[in-house]
């Protein structure tokens, strides 16, 4: 698993949210994917690591711009995750 940090230029509200999160949902095999328009960025959850070239191609045309990411291994935090 993967979180991929995305700071996205062009959201202003939470109905911006919506529309990259559903923009990303559409395109990209992902577990979990949430935006935040105050912090200007979007934290994605796959399985697989995703690139900054295929993240901006599934924003193609939405009006947002990507500006940066980065993608790390994710462990899930839990009560009984191991170290």
């Amino acid at each position: 698993m993967y979180q991929t940090t995305v700071k996205i230029d062009g959201m202003m509200c939470g109905m911006c949210e919506s529309h990259v999160n559903d923009a990303i949902r559409a395109k990209l095999p992902v577990k979990k994917v949430s935006s935040s328009h105050k912090k200007g960025e979007t934290v994605i959850i796959s399985e697989n690591a995703l690139t900054k070239e295929t993240i901006t191609a599934a924003l193609s045309g939405s009006g947002y711009t990507v500006m940066n990411v980065t993608c790390e291994p994710y462990q899930k935090k839990g009560l009984f995750s191991r170290k």
